[in-house]
């Protein structure tokens, strides 16, 4: 549960820099923050389709091949159980709670919380970051989001006060159970060569288009694709 405890302390952080910074971030420091954890985000997606796409030519090609159909059929999968327009009903929802504790003092705390709750544990990177961290301890994803959830803090901070912190919490356990749910029952399933590989290239793959949204280069429904983390595995049994 490395990345859930990073992804929570960098929420903690971010609320005491917004407490203690005066005046809000420049553009053109936000800008940069924005370049980096970019850079980043593809950096450790390609590092895990690096570390995880194993043997000779054949054995590789065939492998990131499985993940590219899995992204494909994700995707597909994603669109029928309509989990785009669920994210956006979300983000809709936490936009209303940001406009309520904007304007109603007395709601203040509880919209601000539930805003920063559901805003912090819906995001598609979380939940990636989450379950590689679960199947092979790569909690890397999860600490890149702790620095954008950090950033994100220092802002809502100044909204809400200090109880907007307590999101933290929520968001360890919600991240720290799905780490647990793969470590110690999705695992155990994967245990045939290169299925677990297979989830984890997937999520790279996907990792890899998260980065095309935050450089704005374009939109994409990003919650689509999370079925990709288990058709991939299927697959590979299927084709392996």
């Amino acid at each position: 549960m490395t990345g859930a405890f990073l992804n929570a302390i960098g929420i903690l952080l971010g609320a005491l820099f917004g407490l203690a910074q005066r005046a809000p971030l420049s553009a053109r420091t936000q800008d940069f923050f924005r370049r980096a954890l970019g850079v980043a985000t593809v950096f450790i997606g390609l590092r895990l389709v690096w570390l995880h796409v194993n043997g000779t030519f054949w054995p590789c090609a065939k492998q990131l091949l499985i993940a590219l159909i899995a992204v494909t059929l994700g995707n597909w999968t994603g669109r029928l159980l309509r989990l785009q327009k669920i994210s956006n009903r979300l983000g809709r929802f936490a936009s209303r709670a940001i406009l309520f504790a904007q304007t109603g003092a007395s709601r203040k705390f509880g919209n601000g919380f539930i805003a920063c709750v559901v805003l912090f544990c819906a995001a598609p990177l979380g939940l990636i970051g989450a379950v590689t961290d679960g199947l092979s301890g790569d909690f890397y994803l999860l600490a890149v989001k702790a620095v954008m959830d950090g950033l994100a803090m220092a802002g809502f901070v100044k909204m809400f006060g200090w109880p907007a912190a307590l999101s933290a919490f929520p968001v360890y356990a919600f991240l720290g159970a799905i780490t647990l749910a793969c470590q110690f029952y999705a695992k155990p399933l994967l245990d045939a060569p290169g299925l677990i590989d297979s989830v984890n290239v997937a999520g790279g793959l996907v990792a890899c288009a998260i980065a095309l949204v935050i450089f704005e280069i374009r939109r994409v429904e990003l919650a689509n694709y999370l079925p990709a983390l288990a058709v991939a595995p299927l697959l590979a049994r299927l084709i392996g």
